[in-house]
């Protein structure tokens, strides 16, 4: 696997070690959104791991960086990584470019195995996303619970999600297949509302993305 990791210095050269120690080729790093387009273009890798906030202004230039990666180089997953939950911005690149897409935070991609995890579902065209999001799910107290709008399926499904069961493990358990999931899982969003409700994620990780229809 062929990986361009744009972050500040520290965090970047932490996350290069841990790659290039765990066998992935690191063909590229950048510092700020400019270089990181750059080296995307010239060394065309398998992913790109991304700080959502980068210079000049640290607020969402790794975002606004990662939509033009997805939307030039439609092979190349993006990771964005932050250092807090900020949904909203993970939605914004979910809803344009749905796959080959993951948002995680920092603290979980120094456990190698879940970096090298969700690049590798990144290549296979997955979503992987925080798996904080069920948590926020199953917590979350409202008038009106949009849990009760889920099918028993629906159901069923969202809480093998909440295990970290990948697409292929879900189907396993509940004897449907993988495209059959995909079917739930997209209709679990819809009715929970994930694409207008900034307090939410779209998937889990590190052992549960989404495989984009």
């Amino acid at each position: 696997m062929r990986v361009v990791v744009a972050d500040l210095m520290l965090t970047r050269e932490g996350i290069t070690r841990l790659l290039t120690d765990a066998g992935v080729e690191v063909v590229g790093e950048a510092g700020d959104a400019g270089s990181l387009l750059r080296a995307v273009r010239m060394t065309q890798p398998d992913a790109a791991v991304v700080d959502i906030r980068m210079p000049p202004t640290h607020t969402d230039e790794g975002l606004v960086a990662a939509q033009q990666i997805r939307a030039e180089h439609p092979t190349v997953g993006v990771l964005i990584l932050s250092q807090y939950i900020e949904p909203r911005y993970a939605m914004q690149l979910l809803e344009d470019h749905p796959e080959r897409v993951g948002y995680l935070l920092k603290e979980r991609v120094f456990d190698v195995a879940n970096l090298i995890d969700a690049l590798r579902r990144l290549a296979d065209g997955e979503t992987v996303v925080d798996p904080t999001i069920v948590a926020r799910l199953f917590a979350r107290k409202r008038h009106t619970d949009p849990l009760d709008q889920l099918t028993e399926r629906e159901r069923e499904a969202l809480a093998l999600v909440a295990e970290g069961l990948s697409n292929r493990a879900i189907a396993a358990r509940l004897f449907i297949t993988e495209r059959t999931v995909e079917a739930h899982v997209k209709q679990i969003f819809l009715k929970l509302g994930l694409s207008t409700d900034p307090q939410s994620h779209r998937r889990v990780l590190p052992a549960s993305p989404i495989c984009a229809a």
